[in-house]
């Protein structure tokens, strides 16, 4: 049996459940079934983007699942070529009407482009949706320092989350301790790596062994233990049950090393460079 998720509180006095629901790169059909099977499963986070193009899967699979709509954290994303500050709010309204809510819980910058340059431009009308009520929390996704310490100079207001690429591979130590110091919450993409290289990494299976788990539940214990909410994907719902299954069982300080001692490796773009449209 699943037992409860632990949450996090976010800076706006919202929570977030450590672990949640990947849809990337599931069509609209594939995702209204995943997300409807997740939320019966005992998920209570969602997360899209427009770029995914399954909005209207996703708010189809959380109207069907039965689950209130209050207990649920669905997250969207603003796409490269809507930034700007009336470009966003255009752009919101439209992944509302896709998903078919009233609200939208969390509503991240997809990539900041910043070589575009209309990001902080986008967070302002941002800003503007939360204090409209249309959207719960605010945050960003890739953000680095610097573009995370703009934000804060332009605007005052620092993000709720900023969702970025973490992993055993890839643990982002120093973006991490600053999003502490600034009071964000760090959630993890591809939390468990990519082409299922890490989750048969001999280390990441001893320790699933010992524990009697499956190394993908190690991996997303680690993530748990380092305060990040993870988001991996699945249809299947056994191993939706299996990767939501995570609060049972902890993590020695020797099992910790044998997880995060390896290469570090960035598999995704370069926020610094990296632009998606």
């Amino acid at each position: 049996m699943v037992t409860s998720t632990p949450a996090y509180t976010l800076n706006d006095g919202t929570t977030i459940p450590a672990v949640g629901l990947g849809t990337w790169p599931m069509d609209d059909t594939q995702a209204e079934q995943a997300v409807r099977h997740a939320l019966g499963a005992g998920y209570r986070l969602v997360d899209t983007a427009v770029n995914y193009r399954n909005e209207t899967g996703v708010g189809r699979g959380v109207a069907s699942s039965g689950v209130p709509r209050e207990e649920v954290v669905v997250t969207t994303k603003l796409p490269g070529r809507h930034h700007g500050y009336e470009e966003t709010l255009a752009s919101f309204e439209e992944s509302r009407q896709r998903l078919g809510l009233e609200y939208v819980d969390l509503y991240l910058i997809h990539w900041p482009n910043p070589r575009v340059g209309k990001y902080v431009d986008s967070w302002k009308a941002m800003i503007r949706l939360r204090e409209e009520g249309l959207v719960r929390s605010i945050g960003v996704s890739n953000f680095t320092e610097e573009h995370l310490a703009r934000l804060e100079k332009e605007t005052g207001v620092l993000p709720s989350v900023n969702q970025v690429e973490l992993h055993p591979l890839f643990p982002q130590e120093e973006l991490r301790a600053f999003h502490a110091e600034k009071g964000i919450v760090t959630e993890s993409w591809s939390p468990l790596g990519q082409d299922g290289r890490l989750l048969r990494d001999p280390a990441v299976v001893g320790v699933a062994e010992a524990l009697g788990v499956t190394p993908a539940q190690v991996v997303l214990r680690w993530h748990v233990q380092l305060g990040a909410v993870a988001i991996p994907k699945s249809a299947d719902p056994e191993r939706q049950r299996a990767n939501l299954d995570v609060a049972g069982f902890r993590l020695s300080a020797a099992q910790t090393a044998a997880v995060s001692e390896r290469a570090h490796q960035r598999l995704g773009g370069d926020p610094d460079s990296h632009e998606e449209f």
